[in-house]
C-alpha cells in the first residue's frame, strides 16, 4: 500500500464507521463424533478451546498495530445436527450448554453452527437439533442457530417451513423476557453458504477444511461518503465509485484475513465484504439510498437503488481479492440500521416493500421485529415466501424475525448493542394456515436441472 493509500484507509477508519466487523475462525467437530453425550461434549470443547486459543489476541493484537477497528471475534462449528448425529440423547441442549462453556473460556462474541440443513429432508439428529432450538438459546448469551429449508437444486422442505414457524414463536415465548431476543440468534435459510463468517448464521462446511479463517469488513459509511462527492453525476459515475469504494474496504479485510492466518497458522478461507449497518449515525444503509437520490428507504426506487449496490459492492470486491465469499453484498435489518428504523416509524417501509428488496440484497428479512401474537402459521408462510425468492433466483435469503411477546404495532423491542432495536412492524393478518398444513416439498424450479 502506498502512503496516500494507509492515509485514506486512516481517513475512513477515523470519520467513516470503517471496521472490519468479524474475524471467523470456522472449526471441523467432524472428528469430535461419539454417542456418548460426555465424550462428544469433552471432545468439541478441548478442540474449540485448543484451535481458538489465541484468536480473540490476535485480533486485539491486529487492532492495536494497523489500527484498523476488528469489532467481534467469532467461531463458527459444523453443524451440530451432523457431528452430533450419532449421539443417543433425546435433546442437544447440553452441546450448546458446552458450546457456550467454550466460547466464554476463548472469549469470543458469538459461536455459530447449532445448525440443521433440511431442504430436502430431516435426520433423526435433525429433529432433535430443531426441537432443542428454543431451549438452547433461551439458556445462552452467545449460541447462535440456523436451518436450512430449500435449496434451488432440492426445493422447498414445506414441514421444516411450518415446524420452524413453531419453532420461531417457542423461541420468542422462552425468551419473552428479554423482548424475545432469543430469535435475533435463529435464522432460517435457502441456499445457506458454507463459509459465511457473519452471525447468525454461520456455521461451517462439510465441504470446508479441518479450520479456517474467514473474515467479515463492512462499510457503509465510506460508500455513502464516496457517493456523496458525486451527488449529481450519472448512473455510471455512481456505480464506478461504488466499485472503486469496495475494492479499497475489501483490501483492509485481505490484510487482517492473511496476517491472522499467518499468525495462527490456519489456513486463510475468505473476505466477505458486505455492507452491514449498525445502530450509529453515519453507518446506515438507509442513509445510502438517500445520498443516491430517495427520500427514505422504501421510496419508489430503492429496489433499484439496493440493486446498484449490491451489484457493485461485488464487482469491486472480486477485483480485490481472489477469495470473496460468504454473502458479499449489502444487509438491509431494520434492528440494525438508525436509517431502516427511522423509514418505519415514518410510513415509508414496510415489511412488503422489505420482501422486494430481498430479491437483490445479499441476505433477506432481516432483525425484522412483529407482533407477538403473529401465529406460527403466518410466521411459516413469511419463511416460504422469502425461501421462494431464494430459490427461483438461485440466491441466499433468509429470515430473522422477532415475534415480540406483549407487544404490538409501533412498540419498540430493545435487543442491545450491535444489534439495536426495532419498531414492531405490522404483518399481514389473512390467513395462510391451510397453504402451510399442506406439507411435503415444494420442487425446485426448472432452471435448477443444469447437468
Amino acid at each position: 500500500m502506498t502512503l496516500g493509500e494507509v492515509q485514506e484507509t486512516n481517513k475512513m477508519i477515523r470519520e467513516m464507521n470503517l471496521d472490519v466487523r468479524t474475524i471467523t475462525m470456522g472449526i471441523s467437530l467432524m472428528d469430535c463424533a461419539h454417542s456418548d453425550l460426555q465424550v462428544f461434549n469433552r471432545n468439541i470443547y478441548d478442540k474449540i478451546t485448543r484451535l481458538a486459543e489465541k484468536l480473540v489476541k490476535t485480533g486485539e493484537d491486529l487492532e492495536r498495530q494497523f489500527g484498523i477497528p476488528i469489532i467481534n471475534k467469532r467461531v463458527s462449528v459444523t453443524p451440530i445436527s451432523i457431528a452430533a448425529g450419532g449421539l443417543k440423547t433425546d435433546s442437544y441442549v447440553p452441546v450448546a450448554e458446552m458450546l457456550e462453556k467454550a466460547a466464554k473460556e476463548i472469549g469470543v462474541n458469538f459461536i455459530g453452527g447449532f445448525s440443521a440443513l433440511v431442504h430436502k429432508g430431516f435426520t433423526e439428529g435433525d429433529r432433535k437439533l430443531i426441537e432443542s432450538i428454543p431451549e438452547a438459546l433461551s439458556v445462552t448469551e452467545r449460541i447462535c442457530a440456523s436451518v436450512n429449508i430449500g435449496s434451488s437444486r432440492s426445493g422447498i422442505n414445506m414441514d421444516a417451513v411450518k415446524l420452524m414457524g413453531g419453532i420461531v414463536k417457542k423461541t420468542a415465548e422462552l425468551t419473552a423476557d428479554r423482548d424475545s431476543a432469543g430469535c435475533s440468534k435463529l435464522v432460517i435459510f435457502c441456499n445457506a453458504v458454507e463459509d459465511n463468517p457473519f452471525m447468525a448464521g454461520a456455521f461451517h462446511g462439510v465441504g470446508e477444511p479441518e479450520c479456517v479463517i474467514n473474515v467479515g469488513v463492512s462499510g457503509p459509511g465510506v460508500v455513502k461518503r464516496a457517493l456523496e462527492e458525486v451527488k449529481t453525476s450519472d448512473f455510471e459515475t455512481l456505480c464506478e465509485t461504488i466499485k472503486r469504494t469496495a475494492f479499497k474496504v475489501t483490501r483492509v479485510g485481505q490484510l487482517v484475513a492473511q496476517e491472522t492466518s499467518k499468525r495462527l497458522g490456519v489456513p486463510f478461507g475468505i473476505v466477505d465484504l458486505s455492507l452491514a449497518p449498525t445502530p450509529e449515525i453515519g453507518d446506515s444503509i438507509a442513509e445510502i439510498f438517500q445520498v443516491m437520490g430517495l427520500e427514505e428507504a422504501g421510496a419508489p426506487g430503492t429496489t433499484a437503488a439496493l440493486a446498484i449496490l449490491n451489484d457493485n459492492v461485488k464487482k469491486g470486491g472480486v477485483m480485490a481479492s481472489s477469495y470473496v465469499g460468504g454473502l458479499s453484498g449489502a444487509f438491509i435489518p431494520v434492528s440494525e440500521d438508525h436509517g431502516m428504523i427511522q423509514a418505519v416509524q415514518k410510513g415509508a417501509l414496510t415489511l412488503e416493500k422489505l420482501e422486494a428488496m430481498t430479491c437483490v440484497c445479499s441476505v433477506g428479512l432481516d432483525m425484522i421485529a412483529i407482533p407477538g401474537d403473529t401465529s406460527a402459521a403466518t410466521i411459516s408462510g413469511i419463511i416460504a415466501d422469502e425461501a421462494a425468492i431464494g430459490m427461483v433466483n438461485n440466491k441466499t435469503t433468509a429470515v430473522r424475525i422477532i415475534p415480540v411477546i406483549g407487544k404490538g404495532v409501533g412498540e419498540i423491542a430493545e435487543f442491545g448493542g450491535l444489534l439495536g432495536y426495532a419498531p414492531v412492524m405490522p404483518v399481514n393478518g389473512f390467513s395462510c394456515a391451510s397453504f402451510i398444513d399442506r406439507g411435503g416439498r415444494i420442487p425446485a424450479p426448472i432452471h435448477s436441472f443444469k447437468n
